[in-house]
């Protein structure tokens, strides 16, 4: 047998013998990505892995990030455009990543439906609530989900410049990370679990995805009107894809949960992070 051949069969059987860890070590996405721009410089410090299924009939509900605290600490990103370069916001009150979140999530949201997911759309539609712990707020929605057995996702848009990580999910620290959360660190990278000593929507078990940093070619393909709709669909398409997968390979069984709620919203005001 030629060398070549035997070392391919070698690494085949090492990908079976490993199964998801060696999944998790090869991005199916290059870095920088093209649309959504550098992945989470944090990937390489993943320290989790998700291998534990939902049942099959699991909810997933998504929300925009940021949906209930504007005016406030915790408002998210204004973006390059408008802090750097004089853009005016996309919507008046409001920071530009609750824009591009809300207008994300809702994108999502009907993809999956039309695709067959059991998923929905929270939106508190009360954009300033202080009292991070009312019924109404994303949290308190996303954690009452999870604790049902459901999956609670939020939407976002990182910071630009060097306060700006990129794009990855933030896996939810209620349980051990499921196949969902694998599948969707797997399209757009990862942060470790305790990343800012862990952020109060993951201690309340919502996962954080984030999309990317708010800056170059995603936020000025997201501003050009010419470009606008097929970027927040394409990146649609590849949030649904993501969650299809983790959801296919996942099988029935029971999700308890213990919610770990914290006293503080999870950012600091004007650029997140």
């Amino acid at each position: 047998m030629a060398p070549r051949r035997r070392w391919l069969l070698l690494l085949a059987a090492l990908s079976i013998g490993l199964g998801h860890a060696a999944a998790a070590r090869a991005p199916e996405w290059p870095d920088p990505d093209p649309l959504t721009g550098p992945r989470s410089r944090l990937s390489d410090r993943k320290d989790w892995l998700g291998t534990r299924p939902l049942p099959a009939d699991s909810e997933i509900l998504v929300m925009a990030g940021h949906a209930d605290s504007q005016g406030m600490a915790g408002a998210g990103t204004s973006g390059e455009a408008v802090d750097l370069l004089g853009a005016a916001p996309m919507t008046d009150g409001m920071r530009d990543e609750l824009h591009w979140n809300m207008l994300t999530a809702r994108a999502v949201v009907a993809l999956g439906q039309q695709r067959g997911l059991r998923i929905r759309f929270y939106d508190p539609e009360i954009r300033t609530i202080a009292n991070g712990n009312d019924p109404r707020t994303n949290w308190s929605v996303g954690r009452a989900h999870a604790a049902a057995g459901g999956y609670a996702l939020e939407i976002h848009y990182d910071a630009y410049g060097p306060d700006g990580v990129g794009s990855g999910l933030i896996p939810p620290l209620h349980r051990a990370p499921s196949r969902l959360d694998e599948s969707l660190a797997q399209a757009f990278g990862s942060y470790p679990l305790q990343f800012r000593q862990g952020l109060g929507a993951p201690r309340r078990g919502i996962a954080i995805l984030e999309i990317g940093k708010l800056e170059g070619p995603l936020e000025a393909a997201l501003r050009d009107p010419l470009r606008s709709q097929a970027t927040i669909e394409a990146i649609a398409r590849r949030v649904v894809d993501a969650l299809e997968q983790g959801m296919a390979r996942s099988s029935p069984g029971s999700l308890a949960v213990s919610p770990q709620p914290d006293a503080e919203r999870s950012a600091p005001p004007g650029r997140r992070r």
